[in-house]
């Protein structure tokens, strides 16, 4: 017999510092056993952190609780609203047909309300996807004559009468195929072109 495959909802609100001028969207977090703090980008082996550690600070352990194996939270917190970078995913409901935190098997049950999102965050002009599957979700808010951005790539669109700059990076998942300064790279020309660097 099979069995049924809950319905999971967003565990995290969503991190909007009221001045945000970029909006990074992941998919969905991974399953909870894998966190190593309540925030986004929990799994130790996720290499956002260490991405924005090598960006900003030229070490990709800044942000890193190297002793204890996990992140400094209250840190990245402190540093994204001082630089004014919200973040939330674009699926607010999933299914994981896997039981683990695929993109490649996750299940879009609801998509995230993006009008509400940005609401909230009245000066964001950019949004950023990190994934495949975080950029297919989000091209959904918006007309089926759009196409979606190439990794690296940008699109100007108008949306709830805002005029707004999407970005697609490259994953920060280490399953995804490139080199943690390669990724860096792509981050750190991303962030410079949108002025945050």
């Amino acid at each position: 017999m099979m069995t049924e495959i809950a319905v999971e909802t967003h565990p995290l609100s969503p991190f909007l510092p009221h001045d945000a001028k970029l909006l990074m969207l992941g998919s969905f977090p991974p399953p909870q056993s894998r966190w190593k703090m309540d925030f986004y980008y929990p799994n130790y082996q996720n290499d956002m952190w260490r991405i924005f550690g090598l960006i900003f600070f030229k070490d990709k352990d800044y942000f890193l609780d190297l002793p204890n194996k996990c992140f400094k939270e209250q840190q990245i917190r402190d540093f994204l609203t001082e630089i004014g970078i919200a973040i939330f995913d674009t699926a607010y409901q999933v299914k994981r047909l896997q039981g683990n935190a695929s993109d490649k098997f996750l299940e879009i049950i609801t998509a995230t309300d993006l009008s509400q999102l940005l609401g909230q965050i009245p000066r964001c002009h950019t949004i950023m996807t990190t994934g495949d599957k975080a950029t297919d979700t989000l091209m959904q808010h918006f007309p089926e004559q759009i196409n979606k951005p190439m990794i690296g790539q940008s699109l100007h669109v108008s949306y709830a009468n805002r005029e707004l700059n999407l970005y697609r990076l490259p994953s920060s998942s280490r399953a995804y195929p490139l080199a943690l300064d390669k990724k860096a790279d792509a981050y750190k020309q991303f962030f410079q072109v949108i002025g945050l660097l």
